[in-house]
Protein backbone atom coordinates (compact mmCIF):
# COMPACT_ATOMS: atom_id res chain seq x y z
CA UNK A 1 0.00 0.00 0.00
CA UNK A 2 2.85 2.33 0.73
CA UNK A 3 4.63 1.46 -2.53
CA UNK A 4 0.82 2.81 -4.35
CA UNK A 5 1.13 6.33 -1.95
CA UNK A 6 4.39 6.61 -3.21
CA UNK A 7 3.76 6.09 -6.60
CA UNK A 8 0.85 8.65 -6.68
CA UNK A 9 2.92 11.04 -5.06
CA UNK A 10 6.02 10.64 -7.79
CA UNK A 11 3.69 10.76 -10.55
CA UNK A 12 1.44 13.73 -9.53
CA UNK A 13 2.34 16.10 -12.84
CA UNK A 14 2.19 12.93 -15.26
CA UNK A 15 -1.06 11.74 -13.90
CA UNK A 16 -3.20 14.74 -14.16
CA UNK A 17 -1.58 15.22 -17.53
CA UNK A 18 -3.05 11.25 -18.24
CA UNK A 19 -5.97 12.62 -17.01
CA UNK A 20 -6.43 15.24 -19.34
CA UNK A 21 -6.03 13.77 -22.16
CA UNK A 22 -8.59 13.94 -25.13
CA UNK A 23 -10.38 10.55 -26.43
CA UNK A 24 -9.09 9.84 -29.72
CA UNK A 25 -10.72 6.79 -30.47
CA UNK A 26 -9.44 4.58 -27.74
CA UNK A 27 -10.32 0.70 -28.58
CA UNK A 28 -9.32 -2.59 -28.43
CA UNK A 29 -7.70 -4.66 -31.57
CA UNK A 30 -10.36 -7.52 -32.31
CA UNK A 31 -8.48 -10.77 -32.47
CA UNK A 32 -5.31 -9.25 -31.82
CA UNK A 33 -4.00 -11.10 -28.80
CA UNK A 34 -1.59 -13.77 -28.07
CA UNK A 35 -0.77 -16.12 -25.48
CA UNK A 36 2.48 -14.85 -23.70
CA UNK A 37 3.76 -14.14 -27.28
CA UNK A 38 3.10 -17.55 -28.26
CA UNK A 39 0.56 -18.84 -30.09
CA UNK A 40 -2.38 -16.96 -31.27
CA UNK A 41 -6.48 -16.49 -30.96
CA UNK A 42 -9.19 -14.77 -32.20
CA UNK A 43 -12.38 -13.47 -29.85
CA UNK A 44 -12.75 -17.00 -28.76
CA UNK A 45 -15.95 -19.66 -29.33
CA UNK A 46 -17.16 -20.23 -26.08
CA UNK A 47 -19.94 -18.15 -24.18
CA UNK A 48 -19.54 -14.50 -23.14
CA UNK A 49 -18.56 -13.49 -19.65
CA UNK A 50 -21.60 -12.78 -17.69
CA UNK A 51 -20.24 -10.32 -15.78
CA UNK A 52 -17.26 -8.83 -14.97
CA UNK A 53 -15.05 -5.75 -12.42
CA UNK A 54 -12.92 -3.41 -12.41
CA UNK A 55 -10.41 -2.82 -9.80
CA UNK A 56 -10.61 1.02 -9.08
CA UNK A 57 -6.51 1.37 -8.84
CA UNK A 58 -7.30 1.74 -12.90
CA UNK A 59 -9.15 5.20 -11.98
CA UNK A 60 -6.80 6.53 -9.51
CA UNK A 61 -5.89 9.57 -11.14
CA UNK A 62 -9.36 10.68 -10.75
CA UNK A 63 -11.33 8.96 -8.64
CA UNK A 64 -10.68 10.32 -5.13
CA UNK A 65 -11.86 14.09 -7.34
CA UNK A 66 -15.84 12.20 -7.65
CA UNK A 67 -15.67 8.88 -6.77
CA UNK A 68 -19.60 8.68 -6.94
CA UNK A 69 -18.95 10.29 -10.60
CA UNK A 70 -16.90 8.10 -11.43
CA UNK A 71 -18.56 4.89 -10.19
CA UNK A 72 -22.04 6.20 -12.04
CA UNK A 73 -19.82 6.04 -15.29
CA UNK A 74 -18.16 2.54 -14.50
CA UNK A 75 -21.72 1.03 -14.48
CA UNK A 76 -22.63 3.08 -17.54
CA UNK A 77 -19.79 0.91 -19.12
CA UNK A 78 -21.26 -2.42 -17.66
CA UNK A 79 -19.10 -3.19 -15.02
CA UNK A 80 -21.19 -5.07 -12.61
CA UNK A 81 -18.48 -5.95 -9.99
CA UNK A 82 -16.36 -3.33 -7.88
CA UNK A 83 -12.81 -3.88 -6.58
CA UNK A 84 -11.78 -0.71 -4.20
CA UNK A 85 -8.46 -0.15 -2.84
CA UNK A 86 -7.01 1.72 0.14
CA UNK A 87 -6.64 5.88 -0.02
CA UNK A 88 -5.71 7.15 3.06
CA UNK A 89 -7.05 4.34 5.43
CA UNK A 90 -10.32 4.33 3.63
CA UNK A 91 -11.77 1.94 1.31
CA UNK A 92 -15.11 3.20 0.72
CA UNK A 93 -14.68 6.65 -0.57
CA UNK A 94 -15.80 8.87 1.82
CA UNK A 95 -18.58 7.09 2.68
CA UNK A 96 -19.49 4.66 5.22
CA UNK A 97 -19.43 0.66 4.61
CA UNK A 98 -23.38 0.86 4.21
CA UNK A 99 -23.92 3.69 2.27
CA UNK A 100 -21.05 2.66 -0.16
CA UNK A 101 -22.92 -0.96 -0.62
CA UNK A 102 -26.19 1.26 -0.94
CA UNK A 103 -24.58 3.58 -4.07
CA UNK A 104 -23.26 0.67 -5.69
CA UNK A 105 -26.21 -1.49 -5.19
CA UNK A 106 -28.18 1.73 -7.00
CA UNK A 107 -26.03 1.85 -9.92
CA UNK A 108 -26.63 -2.07 -10.64
CA UNK A 109 -23.26 -2.71 -9.48
CA UNK A 110 -21.73 -4.80 -6.22
CA UNK A 111 -18.93 -4.25 -3.82
CA UNK A 112 -16.83 -7.69 -4.83
CA UNK A 113 -13.58 -6.91 -2.46
CA UNK A 114 -10.82 -4.25 -2.38
CA UNK A 115 -7.18 -4.33 -1.40
CA UNK A 116 -5.66 -3.07 1.52
CA UNK A 117 -3.25 -3.02 4.47
CA UNK A 118 -3.23 -5.75 6.17
CA UNK A 119 -1.08 -4.51 8.88
CA UNK A 120 -3.03 -2.00 10.29
CA UNK A 121 -7.09 -2.26 11.76
CA UNK A 122 -7.49 -5.20 9.31
CA UNK A 123 -10.00 -6.81 11.47
CA UNK A 124 -12.28 -3.40 11.77
CA UNK A 125 -11.83 -3.86 7.67
CA UNK A 126 -13.03 -7.16 7.83
CA UNK A 127 -15.29 -6.72 9.93
CA UNK A 128 -16.81 -3.54 8.14
CA UNK A 129 -16.48 -5.92 4.62
CA UNK A 130 -18.53 -8.65 6.24
CA UNK A 131 -21.11 -5.85 7.43
CA UNK A 132 -21.87 -5.41 3.69
CA UNK A 133 -21.53 -8.57 2.33
CA UNK A 134 -18.14 -7.99 0.57
CA UNK A 135 -17.01 -11.44 -0.25
CA UNK A 136 -13.13 -10.59 0.09
CA UNK A 137 -10.27 -8.39 1.13
CA UNK A 138 -7.13 -8.65 -0.82
CA UNK A 139 -3.54 -8.14 0.18
CA UNK A 140 -1.93 -6.34 -3.20
CA UNK A 141 1.45 -6.64 -2.30
CA UNK A 142 4.70 -7.56 -0.05
CA UNK A 143 7.27 -6.90 -2.39
CA UNK A 144 10.42 -8.90 -2.88
CA UNK A 145 11.98 -10.65 0.46
CA UNK A 146 15.74 -11.62 1.62
CA UNK A 147 14.84 -15.38 2.31
CA UNK A 148 11.91 -17.97 2.54
CA UNK A 149 11.94 -17.19 6.40
CA UNK A 150 10.64 -14.08 5.98
CA UNK A 151 7.59 -15.40 3.56
CA UNK A 152 7.25 -18.25 6.42
CA UNK A 153 6.17 -14.90 8.69
CA UNK A 154 4.38 -13.84 5.81
CA UNK A 155 1.99 -16.75 5.00
CA UNK A 156 1.47 -17.69 8.92
CA UNK A 157 0.35 -13.34 8.79
CA UNK A 158 -2.04 -14.39 5.99
CA UNK A 159 -3.28 -17.56 7.74
CA UNK A 160 -4.07 -14.49 10.54
CA UNK A 161 -5.95 -12.93 8.12
CA UNK A 162 -8.23 -15.65 6.91
CA UNK A 163 -9.09 -16.44 10.06
CA UNK A 164 -9.86 -13.24 10.80
CA UNK A 165 -12.31 -12.83 7.81
CA UNK A 166 -14.08 -16.11 8.36
CA UNK A 167 -14.76 -14.97 11.69
CA UNK A 168 -16.91 -11.80 10.08
CA UNK A 169 -18.49 -14.10 6.63
CA UNK A 170 -15.64 -13.01 4.22
CA UNK A 171 -12.42 -14.61 2.60
CA UNK A 172 -8.79 -13.45 2.34
CA UNK A 173 -6.81 -13.43 -1.16
CA UNK A 174 -3.48 -12.28 -1.62
CA UNK A 175 -2.62 -10.74 -5.09
CA UNK A 176 0.58 -11.73 -7.19
CA UNK A 177 3.38 -9.58 -8.70
CA UNK A 178 5.80 -10.26 -10.92
CA UNK A 179 8.51 -10.89 -8.10
CA UNK A 180 6.44 -13.56 -6.89
CA UNK A 181 7.73 -16.19 -9.26
CA UNK A 182 11.48 -16.01 -8.31
CA UNK A 183 13.54 -18.40 -6.89
CA UNK A 184 14.39 -18.32 -3.29
CA UNK A 185 16.15 -21.06 -1.15
CA UNK A 186 15.25 -23.20 -4.43
CA UNK A 187 11.54 -22.42 -3.89
CA UNK A 188 9.25 -20.44 -6.04
CA UNK A 189 7.71 -17.44 -4.11
CA UNK A 190 4.06 -17.92 -5.56
CA UNK A 191 4.49 -22.02 -4.93
CA UNK A 192 5.72 -21.66 -1.05
CA UNK A 193 3.06 -19.49 -0.72
CA UNK A 194 0.18 -20.97 -2.01
CA UNK A 195 1.23 -24.68 -0.25
CA UNK A 196 1.26 -22.83 3.10
CA UNK A 197 -1.09 -21.23 3.16
CA UNK A 198 -4.75 -22.68 4.21
CA UNK A 199 -7.39 -23.37 1.58
CA UNK A 200 -10.21 -23.17 3.51
CA UNK A 201 -9.73 -19.56 4.53
CA UNK A 202 -6.90 -17.99 1.96
CA UNK A 203 -7.55 -17.87 -1.67
CA UNK A 204 -5.18 -16.15 -4.69
CA UNK A 205 -6.09 -13.07 -7.49
CA UNK A 206 -4.07 -13.73 -10.50
CA UNK A 207 -2.86 -11.08 -12.32
CA UNK A 208 -2.41 -12.44 -15.21
CA UNK A 209 -0.45 -9.61 -16.53
CA UNK A 210 2.32 -10.19 -13.45
CA UNK A 211 2.42 -14.08 -13.98
CA UNK A 212 3.45 -12.99 -17.90
CA UNK A 213 6.00 -10.38 -17.28
CA UNK A 214 7.22 -12.57 -14.48
CA UNK A 215 8.10 -15.00 -17.10
CA UNK A 216 5.57 -17.61 -15.71
CA UNK A 217 2.10 -19.20 -17.53
CA UNK A 218 -0.89 -18.55 -15.97
CA UNK A 219 -3.11 -21.83 -17.74
CA UNK A 220 -0.12 -23.92 -16.48
CA UNK A 221 -0.78 -22.57 -12.57
CA UNK A 222 -4.24 -22.60 -12.79
CA UNK A 223 -4.24 -26.38 -13.90
CA UNK A 224 -1.55 -26.95 -10.85
CA UNK A 225 -3.49 -25.03 -8.16
CA UNK A 226 -7.19 -25.91 -9.21
CA UNK A 227 -9.68 -24.18 -7.41
CA UNK A 228 -7.05 -21.24 -5.24
CA UNK A 229 -7.24 -18.86 -7.73
CA UNK A 230 -10.73 -16.97 -6.91
CA UNK A 231 -10.31 -13.59 -8.50
CA UNK A 232 -8.21 -12.29 -11.60
CA UNK A 233 -7.17 -8.62 -12.69
CA UNK A 234 -6.85 -8.77 -16.56
CA UNK A 235 -4.76 -6.76 -17.39
CA UNK A 236 -3.15 -6.83 -21.27
CA UNK A 237 0.80 -6.64 -21.73
CA UNK A 238 2.04 -4.28 -24.57
CA UNK A 239 3.40 -5.69 -28.06
CA UNK A 240 6.99 -5.44 -28.75
CA UNK A 241 8.15 -4.00 -25.15
CA UNK A 242 11.38 -6.03 -23.99
CA UNK A 243 10.29 -8.73 -21.64
CA UNK A 244 12.33 -7.12 -18.53
CA UNK A 245 9.75 -3.83 -18.82
CA UNK A 246 7.28 -3.90 -15.71
CA UNK A 247 5.18 -1.13 -16.78
CA UNK A 248 3.49 -1.96 -20.40
CA UNK A 249 0.06 -2.41 -19.09
CA UNK A 250 -2.40 -1.68 -22.09
CA UNK A 251 -5.61 -1.53 -23.53
CA UNK A 252 -7.54 -5.39 -23.32
CA UNK A 253 -7.15 -6.38 -26.86
CA UNK A 254 -4.16 -4.38 -28.12
CA UNK A 255 -1.53 -6.50 -26.11
CA UNK A 256 -0.09 -9.88 -26.60
CA UNK A 257 -1.83 -11.65 -23.29
CA UNK A 258 -4.57 -14.14 -24.63
CA UNK A 259 -7.06 -13.34 -22.70
CA UNK A 260 -10.18 -15.55 -24.33
CA UNK A 261 -7.86 -18.95 -23.29
CA UNK A 262 -6.75 -17.85 -20.01
CA UNK A 263 -10.07 -16.72 -19.00
CA UNK A 264 -11.55 -20.16 -20.48
CA UNK A 265 -9.28 -22.19 -18.28
CA UNK A 266 -9.42 -20.04 -15.57
CA UNK A 267 -13.41 -20.78 -15.34
CA UNK A 268 -13.15 -24.73 -15.31
CA UNK A 269 -10.62 -24.20 -12.55
CA UNK A 270 -12.31 -22.38 -10.25
CA UNK A 271 -12.12 -18.57 -11.58
CA UNK A 272 -15.10 -16.85 -9.92
CA UNK A 273 -13.99 -12.64 -10.29
CA UNK A 274 -12.66 -11.22 -13.73
CA UNK A 275 -11.70 -8.08 -12.81
CA UNK A 276 -10.06 -5.27 -15.12
CA UNK A 277 -6.86 -3.43 -13.98
CA UNK A 278 -4.56 -1.20 -16.30
CA UNK A 279 -1.72 0.50 -14.90
CA UNK A 280 -0.50 2.27 -17.99
CA UNK A 281 -2.26 4.66 -20.20
CA UNK A 282 -0.78 5.24 -23.69
CA UNK A 283 -4.02 4.60 -25.84
CA UNK A 284 -6.10 7.45 -23.99
CA UNK A 285 -6.83 8.94 -20.74
CA UNK A 286 -8.20 6.22 -17.61
CA UNK A 287 -11.64 6.71 -18.08
CA UNK A 288 -11.71 6.10 -21.89
CA UNK A 289 -9.25 3.26 -21.27
CA UNK A 290 -11.66 1.56 -18.88
CA UNK A 291 -14.43 2.00 -21.39
CA UNK A 292 -12.88 0.39 -24.17
CA UNK A 293 -11.80 -2.47 -21.62
CA UNK A 294 -15.28 -3.13 -20.94
CA UNK A 295 -15.95 -2.98 -24.92
CA UNK A 296 -13.50 -5.83 -25.27
CA UNK A 297 -15.08 -8.06 -22.06
CA UNK A 298 -18.24 -7.88 -23.84
CA UNK A 299 -17.06 -9.10 -26.64
CA UNK A 300 -14.88 -12.06 -26.31
CA UNK A 301 -16.42 -15.45 -25.20
CA UNK A 302 -14.37 -17.81 -23.12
Amino acid sequence: MQNRRKFIKQSTKAAVAAALLPYYGCSSESGSTTAGEKGATAIGEGHKLDKFGIQLWTLRDIIADDPKGVLQSLSEFGYKQIESYEREGDIFWGMSNTEYKAYLNELGMEAISSHCDINKNFEQKAQQAGEIGMPYLICPYIGMKESLDDYKRIVDQFNECGAICKKYGLRFGYHNHDYSFKELDGQVIQDYMMENTDPDTVDFEMDIYWVVTGGADPIAYLEKYPGRFKLSHVKDRMKGVPADERSASCVLGNGVIDHPKILDVAEKQGMKYFIVEQERYDECAPLDCAKADADYLKEIKI
